[in-house]
């Protein structure tokens, strides 16, 4: 079973990083509830649309079951939902179970897995350690995006309710591996043409697996 337990959204923000100037969203906080819609969740700054935000990238979901691992790892940083920069906090997400294309009924919206989360600099920077973006891909605990079927509220305490399930069983953990060439050719090149992937991560495969 997977439930919310926090609903987040972040403003933009500017932060010094290593002699650099970074304009981000990723620092988010809980709220009492978000409205999911088609590109993007209502209220919630997207400061890339390059790499966040859009059709396959409009919500954000990572499992509140990781917490504890990295808390242990962070122990100087106050946890709180949204620490991943994610819009849902959900207990019992499982990115080894979580297969492309399956879809869900949560609050008032209809959501669609679509892709891994593939870290960058701004998830060092919200850690304020350069070794965290080796850390989280080295862990391939990911997080999920999801595309929005259908526009909806979703607040604290709602359930994912599956209501089918992908074409393809092949989850979201192991797109997330072949992403960095980890994994078979025969299974990447396959999810090339499958476009309940998002878009962008099937020209990635294409690229490192297509050499």
């Amino acid at each position: 079973m997977m439930i919310v337990v926090s609903v987040n959204i972040g403003s933009k923000r500017t932060v010094r990083w290593s002699g650099k100037n970074y304009n981000t969203g990723i620092f988010k906080s809980p709220v009492d509830h978000i409205f999911l819609d088609r590109e993007d969740v209502n209220n919630d700054h997207v400061v890339d649309r390059k790499y966040h935000g859009g059709v396959d990238k409009a919500c954000y979901a990572f499992s509140a079951d990781e917490y504890a691992y990295w808390g242990k790892k962070y122990p100087e940083l106050e946890f709180k939902g949204g620490m991943f920069g994610e819009n849902l906090t959900v207990m019992g997400l499982d990115e080894t179970s979580l297969n492309i294309g399956d879809t869900f009924e949560i609050g008032d919206a209809i959501i669609q897995v679509s892709e891994p989360r593939q870290p960058c600099v701004k998830l060092n920077i919200r850690f304020n350690s350069k070794q965290m973006m080796k850390q989280f891909i080295s862990r391939a605990r990911c997080g999920v995006y999801f595309r929005v079927l259908q526009s909806g509220k979703v607040k604290k305490d709602d359930q994912l309710r599956l209501i089918q399930k992908g074409s393809m069983e092949i989850s979201i953990q192991e797109v997330f591996n072949l992403l960095y060439a980890e994994g078979e050719k025969e299974r990447a090149l396959a999810l090339v043409n499958n476009e309940e992937l998002g878009s962008a991560v099937r020209s990635e495969l294409d690229r490192i697996w297509n050499k």
